[in-house]
């Protein structure tokens, strides 16, 4: 398996921050290991294990343990290629979340990110595959500020979410930590998690721009394709989605469509760790998503497109994958 690597320009936001305390960030660069022609290539990346390297060097050099609190001052929409963007001009905190779940892969590989609706809050965790190499503390720090960074600039600076879990130690001084998330802050935590308001994050942003979305979609469907290999999981997924509108497709149905037989079907899907109906309810949670936030297409069409029998299974369905009824998040949008 390939190295997890991220995107050489999520080091711009450190090297910044490393220039304005005075230190050659370039200098640090280079003893890491990192290629000096990429780092201004929006599209070029970095092993982990490298830019894992440059934040050691980075806090030695500074002598800064909260340095990754910091660098979130310097992230902008480009750090994250089109996925900037699509951010910014999503309709709700919800839909932020959940583009960064769905794409954060064109940043990076090295953590796995999930969202989920539990009860009044809405869960958000990162964290590093089974047997990937660990990112440094720093740019876990980052990362959590980023996020919540990111909620700031949509809903006031006074934002704050209601809990932060992070696995890494306690550091000798916690201050730094309290004042950049202004919440409930546990350290050594079984994992890195990050909890919201419902209410906060299903409220609708004014500056929303819907087809400036789906336009850096598009771009970063693109990235997507470039950078997974055409396994049997993106080709059973295809082939769901091409099927939905004619009816839950089987996977014997799917099966055929591949020309294999069903059981290898089964076995090339058990083989990269995933089962028929989790890539069937995946398909169906991410395209209900896409189609909720186009307001020309109706409940039923909605259904149909999706393979419901009718309207009250697709909605059933929608309540378990995100806590509403299609009704009430389609009025979320709006507020």
């Amino acid at each position: 398996m390939p190295e997890p690597s991220i995107l050489a320009s999520w080091t711009r936001a450190l090297r910044k921050q490393l220039d304005a305390l005075g230190l050659d960030s370039l200098a640090l660069s280079q003893a890491a290991g990192l290629d000096p022609q990429l780092m201004d290539d929006p599209n070029a990346r970095y092993p982990v294990t490298v830019t894992t390297r440059l934040w050691q060097l980075a806090v030695q050099a500074s002598g800064d343990p909260a340095l990754g609190l910091r660098v979130s001052r310097f992230v902008s929409p480009t750090t994250f290629h089109a996925l900037g963007y699509a951010l910014v001009a999503s309709g709700s905190l919800r839909e932020v979340f959940e583009r960064i779940v769905r794409y954060h892969p064109v940043v990076s590989d090295a953590l796995d990110l999930s969202f989920e609706r539990v009860g009044d809050r809405y869960k958000f965790r990162f964290r590093v595959p089974e047997g990937g190499p660990m990112p440094a503390n720093e740019a876990m720090d980052a990362f959590a500020a980023i996020y919540v960074r990111t909620c700031r600039n949509r809903l006031g600076r006074h934002y704050a979410p209601l809990a932060v879990h992070l696995v890494r130690p306690e550091p000798a001084d916690p201050k730094p930590w309290h004042d950049v998330f202004r919440a409930p802050l546990f350290f050594g935590a079984p994992e890195n998690l990050l909890e919201f308001a419902c209410a906060d994050f299903d409220s609708h942003l004014d500056d929303a721009n819907p087809e400036l979305a789906e336009h850096n979609e598009a771009v970063l469907d693109r990235a997507l394709e470039k950078l997974n290999p055409l396994t049997w999981e993106r080709k059973v997924r295809g082939a769901i989605e091409t099927q939905l509108p004619e009816g839950e497709p089987s996977a014997e149905r799917i099966a055929q469509h591949l020309h294999l037989s069903l059981r290898s079907l089964q076995r090339h899907l058990a083989d990269e760790g995933c089962s028929y109906d989790l890539l069937l309810n995946q398909c169906r949670q991410n395209l209900a998503l896409q189609h909720m936030r186009d307001p020309g297409s109706s409940l039923g069409e909605i259904a149909y497109l999706l393979g419901f029998a009718d309207t009250s299974s697709f909605s059933r369905a929608f309540k378990r994958w995100t806590g509403m009824t299609p009704s009430q998040y389609r009025d979320s949008m709006i507020r």
